[in-house]
């Protein structure tokens, strides 16, 4: 590992493929599959990412992943959020603090937070879709003054799936930001809302005509949310979201993420609606 480490010490410039290392220097566990992890670089950076970019994240000896960046400027580094579900997302999100991991990109286009300057702001996510939309809610939750009203609306599968559970929990007691938080199944203890989250857009307070909307989760979340969003009168072309897709170049060369026309790693993965507007309401596409 430590030759790994000398050799990709080089400039990205001099090979711009190639995973530049970082270190894991913090990581916290979200859910049963889910963790936080935070990586700074050991020798010379990739570039700095943007709200709704991705980055390669490589796990030395196992394989490669595209993960979006879910975290920026820390003290400590930057945030991936990583759901376990191959030996590659197993090994990135079970990582320990000191251990290195391979970097590539940022790739991707961004979430269009300036246009939504003086705007109303709706922000929906469903699931592990919330880590893109986290880099847009805590730009929005530090410059209050620079939107109209912020909703913010989550759903999970059940409590036990929700992520970032102590972020929300302190949004919540936030006066200036509406935040409507739903799972499909509740326990016992759970005292809040049941239900899809398209169910909690009646709950939002925003001008249809004067509205930005954000939306990150499941398919089928995103056909049904935006529609709703759609019937409440926001514009098509004020919502933007992020598809997920099976990617694995993320330069346009593989084709693993072909969405008819488009290749989600080169073209996205934050679209404006109205490009993905006929993909999404193929079945199966």
């Amino acid at each position: 590992m430590v030759d790994l480490i000398n050799t990709a010490g080089s400039s990205p410039a001099a090979a711009p493929m190639a995973p530049m290392p970082y270190r894991v220097t913090r990581r916290r566990h979200e859910t049963h599959d889910t963790a936080t992890i935070t990586i700074a670089p050991v020798g010379e950076p990739v570039a700095t990412p943007r709200p709704g970019q991705f980055h390669m994240l490589y796990a030395f000896g196992i394989g490669e992943v595209p993960i979006s960046v879910s975290g920026l400027d820390r003290e400590d580094g930057i945030e991936h959020t990583i759901r376990a579900v191959g030996l590659t997302t197993e090994a990135l999100s079970g990582s320990s603090v000191g251990d290195i991991i391979g970097v590539r990109g940022p790739f991707g286009t961004v979430w269009d937070i300036d246009a939504a300057r003086g705007d109303d702001v709706i922000v929906m996510a469903g699931g592990i879709g919330l880590a893109p939309l986290r880099p847009v809610i805590e730009h929005l939750l530090a410059h209050p003054g620079d939107h109209g009203s912020v909703n913010v609306l989550v759903g999970a599968r059940s409590p036990a799936e929700l992520v970032y559970a102590d972020e929300l929990a302190a949004i919540a007691r936030r006066d200036d930001v509406h935040l409507a938080v739903t799972v499909d199944s509740s326990t016992p203890e759970w005292r809040g809302r049941v239900g899809v989250v398209t169910t909690v857009i009646d709950s939002a307070r925003f001008d249809p005509g004067h509205t930005r909307a954000f939306v990150c989760g499941p398919e089928a979340m995103m056909r049904f949310g935006i529609r709703a969003l759609l019937d409440r009168g926001v514009a098509p072309e004020r919502i933007q979201l992020s598809a997920e897709r099976n990617m694995a170049c993320a330069v346009g060369h593989c084709g693993h993420c072909q969405y008819g026309p488009v290749l989600v790693c080169r073209d996205g993965a934050v679209f404006d609606y109205p490009r993905l507007a006929p993909l999404l309401g193929v079945r199966e596409l």
